[in-house]
């Protein structure tokens, strides 16, 4: 794909080589892209998957060896600050971006017996608002008359409801919103603004207990990859998908709830 070589793309929330984050990297890197990606590594220490605190790095090196420009950043996505950083620093580095792909997320588990403002909160700043000010800060300053691509990542929360994650769905769940919104705003600029609902993806957090739980409802008798995710981000942001915007793709390999 020549045509895409050049293409500056943005991914948040890139800490863990079996991340999503870490698949549309090196997807969009085989193609061509050049490569910016944001990790916040507090955040995965706390998690039960945890994180080796050089994996960025080594995916760095993994993408530098596909022959594009690489670089990357740890960004606090909750300061008010962090659109501004993150669009200036890739400006700096690489030029300015032709596509951004919200990736990053807070997630706990919590229902409204046990539910805190404070919880809330910090899904609110990283799955909602970061997403809708950094989006917002890309199309500010996008000048390129056409070719502008927005991907959020969300998480099939209209498809039925999520019991123990009432502070995720709920702040996930506006992420569609935005999407649908933002891409009739955005379209006079020539920016397509989608999400993309991966459903259950073995990312490292699944037991084998929660694989033989999930596996029968997939049809296809397999358990989500975080490569099967970045196949669908590589069409949102191609030439090819330029006539598709306010889409909620669900890309979950017809997965039965």
């Amino acid at each position: 794909m020549d045509h895409l070589k050049g293409k500056i793309a943005i991914i948040t929330g890139v800490s863990r080589l079996k991340g999503i984050g870490a698949a549309i990297c090196q997807e969009l890197a085989v193609s061509g892209y050049h490569i910016f990606f944001t990790y916040w590594t507090e955040y995965d220490k706390e998690m039960p998957w945890s994180i080796e605190m050089d994996e960025p790095m080594k995916l760095k090196e993994e993408l530098i060896k596909k022959g594009i420009k690489v670089s990357c950043m740890e960004l606090d996505l909750t300061r008010f600050d962090a659109p501004k950083q993150l669009i200036d620093q890739v400006s700096d580095r690489l030029g300015y971006p032709d596509i951004l792909i919200n990736n990053a997320a807070y997630s706990t588990n919590n229902d409204f017996s046990n539910l805190t403002a404070e919880e809330l909160d910090k899904h609110y700043m990283v799955n909602i608002r970061a997403t809708t000010l950094l989006s917002s800060k890309f199309a500010q300053g996008f000048d390129k008359k056409s070719g502008g691509r927005i991907v959020n990542l969300t998480s099939g929360q209209f498809q039925g409801p999520m019991p123990g994650e009432l502070a995720y769905a709920t702040t996930k769940g506006a992420v569609d919103a935005l999407t649908i919104t933002l891409s009739a705003e955005l379209a006079s600029l020539g920016i397509t603004v989608n999400a993309v609902n991966p459903g259950p993806t073995d990312t490292g957090w699944m037991t084998e207990e929660v694989k033989n739980e999930l596996k029968p409802m997939f049809p296809f008798g397999r358990i989500g990859k975080p490569s099967d995710i970045a196949k669908t981000v590589k069409f949102l942001v191609s030439e090819e998908a330029d006539w598709i915007t306010g889409q909620i793709i669900h890309s979950e390999g017809g997965f039965r709830r």
